[in-house]
């Protein structure tokens, strides 16, 4: 079984949850593209501006992406996304709200972890499910959002990648969260360094190193 680790109740990384019900490689490729796109712009200053963000340098995945924009607390609306994202909602999702994909009994939890992403900020990354009902099949999906800064350098805007790996079915699809995982941007610019380890062989006790024995002169003379 695969894990990783998310945020539990007692701790910022406490809680193990499970990526077993999402396990294939090619349909989390893109959110892979998306996440080392973003790091590729990280520096010491902290996270991207949305003006970096180059539409050429995701070409391969533009309609898994979308951007969002911070309105209120918790909340966050679409000013940009993929065609996949509208074919889940079976319209245009330009302007609509994040928390239009989720069923009114994960909204809280989404806007909970929207508000790590730009306070913190950190990384977010959501394992979702659509339960099967009414003619559909039951479908499962993964989200990841990036924090950026606007132009007025303050963290409220969001890149973002969805995608769902089954068949859509009718529309439109909502879910709920079945894993997440929270990232602090801190930790990803200066991650810990591990303490230098003595190398086997070459150490020495300096406690029981005496030092060397003085020398004696020793006289030899012919007979």
């Amino acid at each position: 079984m695969k894990t990783f680790f998310g945020t539990g109740s007692g701790s910022e990384f406490g809680k193990i949850v499970t990526m077993d019900r999402f396990d294939s490689g090619r349909s989390l490729s893109p959110i892979r593209q998306a996440e080392a796109y973003w790091t590729a712009l990280l520096t010491g200053d902290g996270v991207p501006m949305r003006s970096q963000i180059d539409p050429r340098g995701l070409e391969n995945i533009l309609e898994y992406t979308f951007v969002l924009e911070r309105i209120a607390p918790g909340l966050a609306r679409y000013r940009l996304a993929g065609s996949h994202l509208n074919k889940l909602a079976g319209m245009e999702v330009r302007g609509m709200p994040l928390t239009a994909f989720f069923e009114p009994a994960a909204r809280d939890d989404v806007k909970t972890l929207l508000d790590q992403v730009f306070s913190a900020p950190a990384i977010a990354e959501l394992g979702l499910v659509s339960k099967g009902k009414l003619g559909r099949t039951s479908l499962q999906a993964r989200m990841i959002l990036l924090p950026l800064k606007s132009d007025l350098g303050d963290v409220s805007r969001v890149l973002g990648v969805m995608i769902s790996d089954g068949a859509i079915g009718a529309t439109p699809r909502r879910f709920i969260v079945s894993d997440h995982r929270v990232r602090s941007v801190s930790a990803i610019q200066h991650p810990p360094t591990p303490a230098p380890q003595p190398v086997e062989g070459f150490a020495e006790n300096q406690r029981t190193f005496k030092g060397a024995p003085h020398l004696r002169l020793v006289s030899s003379r012919d007979d």
